[in-house]
């Protein structure tokens, strides 16, 4: 009789044995499929969060290497140069800005009852900006269009403004009006045209954190319009800070390699710096559900080795008369061997079968019960965060400004299991590893024995 006949005969006939064999393939599979399961569902999750919240680079004033309080002078680039950056195949919008005081004259008033003239009489602050909708407070949902377009880079050598409502409101001004600006100079002038109003939320006497001005009286402008009221004259335009949306996270690397090689010196003052903020607090409940899947798996793996390894040695001291009289008549030790790993393989091809079956269920329902517990303590920790008092850099009550949380970040509480055939194919070869494990130590008992001794003293 073959040994593949005898593997089969055995299997049945010892069905307890078989039964507590399979309940441990099964137990064992079922866990190792839940933390793949797990890990390729969190991945697919972060992919998709890389891809909707984008790669957001910033250029800015590099703090560190600036002299002394006395020696500070904030450095700036050409837009030109800017430009060259933003046309980068990993960038997928950009845009940069520029500040100056900007007048209100003629018949237009700014909105009383904030601070009082921070700017001198009728002074706001004109931010000359080459995309309106890459700004933090618009990309966030804080602030809103109401009416009328963003300004973007087809307007930059426009004069358009995207005014706030209360100005419009109280000066009576719609998409499509003119208004008269003044320059620093006092002198300079230009007619702008609303192309849009929007909404800040923030109050009329609250002054602006940066600007000190009142959030009603913000202008946003074209940078070609607004630059013309400055002070640059015919000299080339330059820039304080630019922002770069890219295609992918992924490509951070590649795009700040590429853009130290087109600025050269120019970046000499600034620095490139990645603000992957969002991503991470979105994908931190992910990371957490799969560190957890990942240990218990790896736990379950050797565990159920040492178990079956255990089985498998318990079932081999008691076929020891049987495996006597087969090497008795002849059969050799290599096909005892050979028997006992198509054992173990038959029962593991129908442990992960079955596995295959029900694991995506039960992973679907477990990990998404282990990531909503996750999800809610992540956002409980984000809704605990607490601005320092104006004025404040918070660092004295143990604030850290940095961990303010992203708007329209939430944590990710939802993950879509599903079963690839890599998937499953990783689960049959750690299954067969562990059976092809747990029948490595009884073979080297296997290959000690001696049928006179075993038929003459049973043992």
């Amino acid at each position: 009789m073959n040994f593949v006949k005898r593997a089969g005969l055995s299997l049945w006939a010892r069905k307890g044995r078989t039964l507590i064999t399979l309940a441990a393939f099964l137990v064992i599979s079922v866990m190792v499929l839940a933390g793949v399961l797990i890990n390729g569902a969190t991945a697919r999750a972060e992919r998709d969060a890389k891809r909707s919240v984008g790669a957001e680079v910033n250029l800015d004033m590099d703090m560190s290497r600036m002299g002394n309080a006395a020696q500070l002078q904030a450095p700036s680039i050409e837009a030109a140069t800017v430009d060259a950056i933003g046309s980068l195949p990993q960038v997928q919008k950009y845009t940069y800005s520029m500040w100056d005081r900007a007048l209100l004259t003629g018949k237009n008033k700014l909105v009383d009852g904030g601070p009082k003239e921070p700017m001198g009489p009728g002074g706001t602050v004109g931010m000359g900006v080459l995309d309106s909708s890459l700004l933090p407070d618009f990309r966030s949902g804080k602030s809103t269009l109401v009416s009328g377009g963003h300004i973007t880079a087809a307007d930059k050598d426009k004069k358009r403004l995207l005014i706030e409502e209360r100005l419009a409101r109280q000066n009576g001004l719609e998409v499509g009006d003119e208004i008269t600006l003044t320059g620093n100079d006092e002198k300079t002038t230009g007619e702008f045209t609303v192309g849009g109003i929007y909404r800040d939320p923030r109050p009329t006497t609250e002054a602006d954190a940066e600007y000190g001005i009142s959030p009603a009286n913000m202008l946003y402008g074209s940078v070609g319009g607004l630059s013309a009221l400055g002070s640059e004259g015919g000299g080339p335009r330059k820039v304080g800070k630019a922002t770069f949306l890219l295609q992918d996270a992924d490509v951070q690397g590649a795009f700040k390699s590429e853009a130290k090689r087109i600025a050269g010196p120019a970046l000499t003052g600034f620095k490139l710096d990645a603000n992957d903020k969002a991503v991470q607090q979105m994908t931190g409940p992910l990371k957490s559900i799969r560190s957890t899947a990942t240990v218990a798996m790896w736990l379950m793996v050797l565990a159920g080795a040492a178990v079956l390894a255990l089985l498998v040695n318990l079932a081999v001291k008691q076929r020891r008369t049987e495996y006597g009289v087969l090497l008795a008549i002849g059969e050799k030790k290599s096909k005892l061997i050979a028997q006992q790993v198509l054992e173990i393989v038959a029962v593991a091809v129908i442990a992960i079968g079955v596995s295959a079956l029900v694991a995506p269920k039960l992973t679907q329902s477990a990990g998404q019960a282990l990531l909503g517990r996750e999800a809610s303590a992540a956002e409980r920790k984000l809704g605990s965060w607490k601005p320092p008092a104006l004025g404040s850099t918070g660092l004295d009550q143990g604030i850290d400004p940095n961990d303010k949380p992203v708007e329209n970040a939430d944590p990710i509480d939802r993950i879509t299991v599903a079963l690839d055939p890599a998937d499953l194919a990783t689960v049959g070869g750690v299954g067969l590893g562990i059976g092809l494990l747990a029948t490595a130590v009884p073979a080297a008992s296997v290959l000690r024995l001696s049928p006179r001794t075993i038929l003459t003293k049973g043992k």
